[in-house]
């Protein structure tokens, strides 16, 4: 716990962790553990998060207890002694002052980078202590979250919700510049964590109407744009036109990339996954072709923006359950050959293995238990939807419910039981066609859903040979909460966050409960670990607050 102490030292100390503030790029590309850092989304470029750090197993972590916890109070009302706290932006409406952390933290040089919409924090990862406070003054936008910050040398990024990439300094958290990255009238909205590769910021947005879906890079230093690459045909001749019923319907056709992807030094490939087609639920406008590149895992080259390969998990989605869930990228046998794979859980309920050099699908299984929306798998592995369950005036019982059977919370790889962990729940809804509408409420089409509600959230953990459930913890109460996203670590573990409050360490080999910590909120990032002064330190976010735990 904090002392005064050990602030007092910490103050003291402050001048000489700033000045060491600047993360190394060339770092980003380690695995999680083999440095002390968390230097970007998920840890490390493969979208693991798996730490090679094993001070904590499955032996010592009985003796996990809270080192500190830090509550981070959002917009003006942040500012108090000891804090430095700065406003930017071109808005007129002051940010919210609830923070609820939902993305991956990171940690250079003894400093954690906090985020929360159009809000960002330095602070110390060894107390707790509030080193500054940025807060974006914004003109509105969705602030359904904001999912991490970038950085490059000593230089932060973040997505606003109201469409903006903010570049800060990381040792005093001032503004340097801001470029507008999507158009705030059409409704995008951004709450990706920027990617840093190389000399590219790769960016992606959110659109809540029928907008076309891209990937775009920008320069570190300017934030000017290098390419944009849309996912769906924007003239004649682009690739996919002739899934659509038009060039009109392509253009707006959605596969936004709203959540960040993975990467692939050797390869230059950025894999990321794609957002629904629009109108997700009155489809005639779009035909009854596959609507390319949407509901689909992508690989684009970085230099160029172009793509190199794509598999599409839900050809003509009918439900809103898109693929931009984390690609994981592993090395391993496949079938008595050693090979370069992406997995993934895709919202719609179906796990998958690809070859990550060419996209060749190599295995299809289904971990969503209740999910009974698809009549079958074809000959490419994809799921077939059963027509019976789109939308109809007499309604239809579909399983998931619009959340998807996993959703934005991101997953975990263990190289030790090869096995991947995936925040999984089982719901139904009905869903009616109200009217026909193509474009309807937030580009859906005309529709209305009645939750029934969860039948149960739980943990799979998927082999990825096979695409089968080895084994599941499945939560003690009901709720419409997927649980937090996923930690695992080469001590054994798995860590992650339950829909009652706790943060529960398991046998990542069995999922036995070997501790746990009630947190008195929902935990809502996903659990992560660094290394400093010869501790491990285990760090996740319940609501505002922050908790640090540490061996005892």
């Amino acid at each position: 716990m904090k002392t005064k102490f050990s602030l007092r030292f910490c103050f003291l100390l402050m001048p000489a962790l700033l000045s060491a503030q600047g993360l190394d790029p060339t770092t980003i590309g380690r695995p999680l553990g083999t440095s002390d850092d968390w230097p970007v989304y998920g840890g490390d470029y493969s979208g693991k998060r798996f730490s090679a750090l094993k001070q904590i197993d499955k032996n010592t972590v009985k003796n996990l207890g809270l080192a500190w916890t830090a509550r981070m109070v959002a917009g003006s009302q942040a500012e108090k002694p000891g804090s430095t706290l700065t406003v930017g932006g071109v808005g007129t409406m002051e940010a919210t002052a609830t923070a609820n952390i939902k993305g991956s933290i990171l940690q250079v040089n003894g400093i954690l980078y906090v985020s929360a919409p159009d809000n960002a924090w330095a602070i110390d990862a060894r107390d707790g202590h509030e080193i500054w406070h940025y807060v974006w003054k914004t003109r509105g936008g969705t602030h359904i979250g904001n999912r991490g910050l970038g950085m490059w040398h000593n230089q932060l990024y973040m997505e606003t919700p109201d469409d903006f990439l903010v570049c800060l300094d990381a040792r005093t958290g001032k503004e340097i510049w801001h470029k507008e990255i999507a158009d705030f009238d059409l409704q995008y909205f951004s709450t990706v964590a920027p990617i840093v590769v190389g000399n590219h910021i790769i960016l992606g947005t959110g659109n809540d109407l029928d907008e076309p879906g891209y990937l775009e890079s920008v320069d570190p230093e300017t934030g000017n744009l290098q390419w944009k690459t849309f996912m769906v045909p924007m003239k004649k001749g682009d690739p996919g036109l002739e899934t659509w019923a038009n060039l009109d319907a392509a253009k707006h056709g959605g596969g936004n990339a709203w959540v960040p992807g993975s990467y692939d030094p050797e390869t230059h490939l950025y894999i990321f996954g794609t957002g629904n087609p629009s109108p997700a639920y009155t489809t005639g406008t779009r035909g009854e072709g596959d609507n390319l590149y949407t509901c689909s895992v992508v690989a684009i080259n970085v230099e160029t923006g172009k793509i190199a390969w794509w598999y599409q998990t839900s050809p003509h989605d009918t439900h809103d359950w898109d693929s931009a869930q984390t690609p994981v990228l592993i090395d391993g046998e496949f079938n008595g050959r050693q090979r370069k794979m992406v997995l993934q859980a895709s919202r719609n309920g179906y796990f998958f293995t690809l070859d990550r050099l060419t996209g060749e699908h190599l295995v299809t299984g289904k971990f969503g238990e209740a999910v009974n929306w698809a009549k079958g798998i074809n000959a490419k592995g994809q799921p077939v939807r059963d027509p019976a369950k789109d939308f109809h005036a007499a309604g239809s019982l579909v399983s998931s419910a619009n959340q998807g059977a996993t959703n934005w919370p991101p997953p975990a790889f263990n190289p030790g039981t090869g096995l991947m962990y995936v925040p999984t729940q089982d719901s139904y809804a009905m869903y009616y066609l109200t009217e026909l509408d193509p474009r309807g409420a937030m580009g859906l089409g005309g529709k209305e859903e009645i939750a029934l509600g969860t039948v149960r959230s739980y943990i799979s953990a998927i082999d990825y040979k096979t695409g089968k459930t080895v084994w599941k913890h499945v939560y003690p109460s009901l709720g419409g909460n997927l649980g937090s996203g996923m930690l695992t670590t080469a001590g054994g573990l798995l860590f992650a966050g339950d829909v009652s409050g706790n943060i529960v360490g398991y046998d990542a080999s069995n999922g036995k409960i070997l501790w746990h910590a009630y947190l008195t909120n929902t935990v809502t990032n996903a659990p992560q670990t660094y290394s400093l002064d010869g501790h491990q330190y285990l760090l996740t976010a319940a609501g505002d607050t922050l908790y640090s735990f540490i061996l005892h």
